[in-house]
């Protein structure tokens, strides 16, 4: 991995950003000097370990942000690890350490940003960050497919970028294929050819005009990667990093990774422009806490004809939180190309992912005619009554539009008509009217609800918890009676999980053989459209089809419209249980025969601590465990879900698959009609058990599930009862101090702070009240 820095004009603001950075948590050389025997009064004469309130004092900090405890946090369990490190390596003392390790749990919030050039994504994206030259907009020159993610450089005060390249066996085989099926034709096949240009616009960018007489292999040569040598690198060294002082100043030096200039002009020397190289730029803002656990993703249309980049975008698009589909408002539903980014998009952010929010974005809405004529107050009322009308045009579109409305409700969406640059200049429009400070609070509030600071405090008071309660000599008796009042009452909460995924699984049984008898009535109409589609040459259908069958059943055309024989054969499948889908998988909250189950999950903790205050510790422990099981099985459903409904197009690819090898092979005048024999024939054959089959892995999937679920939460709950109800090791170090110290930030964190014995300020504009903003899952 190559890094290119640009030093800061004076290194005095440099030393301005350092003393603002916090310490990382890798920083622990100081802890881990310290001896296991010494108490923490003397670590606490450190600058690492001072008191929270002396460092408050110090600092003159009016309220702990959620940083700072965290930070705190991460140093004590770090001391507590290298104590537990020195100790005899029992049992109880091994299970300590692995889950402290396991505390580190960071999950980023996505927000898909989709968008034609000149919609204005980029421009919206600035104003939304405060960062007016960081994307330029796509009026200056042509934009690319590369997706760009935005977020937080939490690490330092710099400007950076982590540019991802494609390997080179993955270009040598895209510029095969470009060469092979365009590159070559006569004139006349050209100018029919709609991808041509294209094929002309990447290869050009990089090569300039050489690629035209030149073979693949000779395109290869290194003397056109020299400014990349991170392109012939292994995997992990397969990056560029730019840093940089300014945004302008990245924005700048970003170019040639992420935008093309085809006008360069006859006579002047080449200059190459690697987007087609790229897979993917990270770009690091200093000083956004409103990205630290969000990233923007500036995504393209529909994907991308290269496979890694297509794969990289569905696994982005199934990944994200809420979407953004910005569009002109002028145009906002009548033009085709956002609502059909929508539909293509759906069942990958709908069922296929986790997507809760559609954010309908009508840019420019400080345009209006003859606005000259108009005095300042007529213009915003003009602005905010057209504002209202392109809502409500959007809103009844969306109705309008069934696919969508198998994914998505109509609560799911909003619809804003933002103007960045009245933001920015405020000429016309006050802030507010603009709708970008509603955009900047839906950031802020995703932000703020990420609780990866009470996830890590809430584990590492469980774990003080355990070590305090596996010292207390005194309560042996009530530890048995405990242990068998929590055995019991685990046998039937898990009963109760059980039941109602169990009949989760029929109900989608009984969806599927329906959807199988459809499959095999109508997957003659549907090889139809594929293979056949109206309005479309067979001259020119021969080379699509070619490229469909080479790519396993799947492609992008020119336009991002995506052929996918594929989907079109499990459709009937999936739409027999999209409906029921969503309603056992819900991306909005966790609830649902899976997730709702679990979230009801419950041991009873609480009142078994009112009954038996001598083993208070170990049941904090266990309320602390249970929490954590349930957040991870949220996490294992949510991923598990994704690839349950992706099962059926997979299938279906599986059992095609040997069809599509050998329709490839075939060459001459006849290769059109003997790859669409051989398809339908192929079908034909196995139509009585390729759905069956389909519909087979899917509920071997769900029922993978299921059983995981059981046993994870039986096997999990039960260790820890074990070792925190049946297991005493007095060995253990003494962590008094430091527990007392994690339950005050656990009592704070949790909304109910103690005035007299709270570390931090109960500013209700602090921590505490950024987490009891309303959560999206």
């Amino acid at each position: 991995m190559n890094e290119e820095t640009v030093s800061d004009s004076t290194e005095e603001n440099e030393e301005e950003a350092d003393d603002e950075v916090l310490p990382s948590t890798s920083d622990t050389t100081d802890n881990e000097n310290l001896s296991g025997k010494r108490k923490m009064a003397a670590q606490c004469e450190s600058s690492k370990w001072q008191s929270p309130a002396k460092r408050r004092r110090d600092a003159g900090l009016g309220s702990y942000s959620e940083r700072i405890i965290l930070c705190d946090v991460k140093n004590i369990m770090t001391h507590v690890n290298n104590r537990l490190c020195q100790e005899d390596n029992t049992r109880l003392n091994a299970f300590l350490k692995a889950k402290i390790s396991d505390l580190e749990t960071d999950k980023r919030e996505l927000v898909g940003v989709f968008g034609k050039s000149g919609a204005g994504k980029s421009s919206l994206i600035n104003a939304i960050i405060k960062e007016k030259n960081l994307l330029p907009s796509g009026s200056v020159n042509a934009c690319t497919t590369v997706m760009i993610k935005v977020e937080a450089n939490m690490h330092n005060q710099k400007y950076e970028a982590d540019i991802e390249f494609i390997t080179k066996e993955e270009w040598k085989d895209e510029l095969w294929s470009l060469l092979n099926f365009h590159g070559n034709n006569p004139d006349q096949e050209r100018e029919e050819d709609e991808d041509y240009s294209e094929v002309a616009e990447k290869l050009s960018a990089l090569y300039g005009d050489e690629w035209k007489s030149k073979s693949p292999e000779s395109l290869m040569d290194n003397k056109y990667f020299r400014e990349i040598p991170e392109f012939h690198q292994e995997n992990s060294q397969r990056r560029k990093i730019l840093t940089c002082g300014s945004a302008k100043e990245l924005s700048a030096r970003l170019d040639k990774y992420t935008r093309s200039d085809s006008k360069q002009g006859a006579g002047k020397e080449v200059k190459r422009w690697y987007w087609p190289l790229v897979k993917c730029v990270t770009v690091k803002v200093p000083n956004k806490e409103l990205l630290q656990h969000v990233t923007l993703v500036d995504l393209p249309g529909n994907g991308d004809r290269n496979k890694s980049r297509d794969e990289m975008w569905k696994g982005v698009v199934g990944s994200c939180s809420a979407v953004w589909i910005v569009t002109d408002i002028n145009r906002a539903a009548a033009e085709k190309e956002p609502w059909e980014i929508l539909k293509s998009a759906c069942s990958l952010m709908g069922n296929g992912g986790e997507c809760q929010r559609i954010h309908f974005i009508c840019t420019k809405s400080d345009l209006i005619e003859d606005m000259d004529e108009l005095s300042a107050v007529d213009v915003r009322e003009h602005i905010l009554k057209r504002n209202m009308q392109a809502k409500e045009t959007v809103k009844d579109a969306f109705r309008k539009i069934p696919k969508i409305k198998k994914h998505f409700s109509e609560d799911c969406l909003t619809v804003f008509t933002v103007s960045s640059k009245e933001f920015l200049k405020q000429k016309r429009l006050r802030p507010d009217d603009t709708e970008i400070p509603k955009l900047q609070k839906f950031l802020q509030d995703l932000n703020d609800c990420h609780s990866e600071t009470l996830n890590y405090v809430s584990g590492a008071y469980g774990i003080l918890s355990l070590i305090q309660g596996a010292r207390c000599r005194e309560v042996a008796c009530q530890k048995v009676v405990v242990c068998k009042d929590i055995e019991e009452k685990l046998r039937q909460e898990l009963d109760k999980v059980r039941k109602p995924m169990e009949e989760a699984c029929k109900v989608f049984e009984r969806c599927l053989c329906e959807g199988v008898e459809n499959s095999k009535s109508s997957c003659g109409k549907h090889l139809k459209t594929v293979l056949y589609p109206s309005r479309v040459s067979g001259r020119g259908f021969h080379k699509t089809l070619k490229r469909v069958v080479e790519n396993n059943g799947i492609f992008k055309t020119k336009k991002g419209k995506e052929i996918n024989l594929n989907v079109k054969l499990a459709s009937c499948l999936t739409d027999s249980i999209d409906e029921e889908f969503r309603k056992t998988f819900p991306n909005e909250g966790n609830c649902g025969p899976f997730n709702g189950v679990i979230n009801t999950f419950s041991l009873d903790t609480e009142m078994l601590i009112h009954k038996y205050k001598d083993v208070e510790l170990q049941l904090i422990f266990l309320k602390t465990e249970e929490e954590k099981i349930k957040t991870r099985l949220h996490k294992i459903i949510r991923e598990r879900k994704k690839k349950i409904y992706s099962s059926l197009t997979e299938t279906i690819e599986a059992i095609m698959i040997e069809c599509y090898q050998k329709a490839a092979t075939f060459s001459g005048k006849d290769t059109l009609k003997n790859t669409r024999d051989i398809i339908e024939r192929h079908v034909y054959d196995l139509k009585n058990t390729m759905f069956a089959q389909t519909k087979d892995d899917m509920l071997a999937q769900m029922t993978k599930l299921k059983e995981h679920i059981l046993k994870t939460l039986e096997e999990t709950m039960q260790k820890s009862v074990d070792l925190s109800l049946k297991t005493d090791d007095f060995s253990i170090p003494d962590f008094a101090t430091e527990l007392e110290m994690l339950k005050l930030y656990h009592i704070e964190l949790m909304g109910s702070p103690n005035e007299e014995t709270s570390l931090i300020s109960t500013d209700p504009k602090g921590p505490t009240a950024a987490l009891q903003q309303p959560k999206l899952r």
